[in-house]
């Protein structure tokens, strides 16, 4: 039986130290244009891989690298350059789809994960794909019992990947998802020339609509506008079941996303996933769960299409619906480690004892705390006034340039 592996969705440095210090057990990034969020992150370069791949090492974390557009004639030459660093700075893994980066990948001996832009929906996909992969992230719109029956038939009829293993299966259980099976959306690409299925959506779908029958000139009436904007996927509350029915990869979407929401979300699954091994996984549980994952980023939640529904649940809401908003307050001026302070000035509001805070940057990660005592250039006081400088303790290690957030309740 593999081991469970949380894996999470790294779009800057920020989050990947986040990721880390939540325990994540491996992380997937893009490089470049050639991805699936190319123009919704930052990004890396391929000189920042080895420093990746040290990072991840660190932690006992493995570090894969999408690369899981389809591409081009003349993309070819980049792929296989990219590629070949990526092999150079020790990626565990490549995540593709094309048959031109899984034939580059066998040549230069790199495992591979199966996009789930490959649309894999049965064990005879899974049989042919074996030859490249050893792991396979299922599509998004099959069932428990589907994902269930391709596990039982790969360790049945033995199908081995080229590590010699039975091939493993990743599924997403939580972020952000698509209306369109399996991601394959053309909106962006027609009405704006940028296409999603080359990691340039504009998340058209997430507008709201009204609809109109031309045929008799009259609109029609709907409870909600946010007809193609479906909710989050949360499936925190049956992550046994998905366990249990042959997912060894946990993957959370949202390379997009803030740092907050990485830590977050890494560390409520991976402690499920300790609850679920030592039998604690109960409602107290869930209910804790679920009020963290509330309190970053999110769509609202719904189950996917997991448990056998097969219409996608829709927002009825722009933006977020989380219980907490952060606000910029200014930067870390100065770290004095030998009394765990740091000193911060406060550039765009005033900062009072009580306020929870993050602290947020590419070495630090992210930082949560409240604000027990406060002191100005003239002592200890309750509150800074806005253009001041103030020092604070903090639990940990810290770093000049780091942002300072103010969390908020909605």
């Amino acid at each position: 039986m593999y081991e469970i592996e949380v894996t999470a969705p790294v779009g800057s440095f920020e989050s990947l130290q986040a990721a880390l210090e939540a325990g994540a057990d491996s992380v997937y990034f893009g490089v470049g244009e050639l991805n699936m969020r190319s123009a919704s992150t930052t990004n890396f370069t391929p000189q920042e891989l080895p420093y990746i791949v040290k990072k991840t090492k660190e932690h006992n974390a493995k570090a894969y690298l999408t690369l899981n557009v389809v591409i081009y004639e003349e993309e070819l030459e980049n792929a296989f350059d990219l590629l070949q660093k990526a092999k150079d700075a020790g990626v565990d893994a490549i995540i593709a789809t094309d048959y031109s980066v899984l034939s580059k990948t066998r040549e230069l001996k790199m495992p591979v994960h199966l996009s789930t832009q490959t649309n894999i929906t049965n064990s005879e996909a899974v049989r042919f794909y074996s030859q490249w992969a050893d792991v396979v992230i299922l599509s998004r719109e099959l069932s428990l019992e589907q994902i269930n029956k391709i596990h039982t038939r790969i360790h049945k009829e033995k199908i081995l990947g080229p590590s010699g293993k039975p091939i493993r299966l990743e599924a997403f259980v939580h972020g952000a998802f698509c209306m369109a099976i399996s991601g394959k959306c053309y909106l962006s690409k027609d009405l704006h020339n940028q296409s999603a299925n080359r990691g340039k959506c504009l998340q058209v779908c997430r507008r709201k609509y009204k609809l109109f029958d031309e045929e008799r000139n009259i609109e029609l009436e709907m409870e909600n506008g946010y007809i193609l904007s479906a909710r989050d996927l949360c499936t925190l509350s049956f992550l046994d079941k998905i366990i249990n029915a042959g997912i060894s990869i946990l993957k959370i979407e949202g390379r997009g996303r803030s740092a907050e929401y990485v830590y977050t979300t890494v560390k409520v699954y991976k402690e499920a996933v300790k609850a679920i091994q030592s039998n604690t996984f109960n409602q107290d549980f869930i209910k804790y769960g679920l009020e963290q994952l509330s309190k970053v980023y999110h769509r609202q939640f719904w189950e996917g299409y997991y448990l056998g529904r097969t219409t996608i649940e829709w927002s009825n809401q722009p933006g977020s619906a989380s219980t907490e908003y952060k606000e910029y307050v200014g930067k870390v001026t100065h770290y004095y480690s030998q009394l765990n302070v740091a000193e911060i000035k406060a550039e765009t509001m005033p900062v009072y004892v009580g306020a929870e805070i993050y602290i947020i940057g590419p070495t630090t990660g992210v930082v949560r705390t409240t604000i027990s005592e406060l002191h100005t250039d003239v002592g200890p006081s309750s509150s800074a006034s806005q253009g001041t400088i103030f020092s604070i303790k903090v639990p940990v290690k810290v770093r000049r340039n780091d942002q300072v957030f103010i969390i908020k309740q909605r």
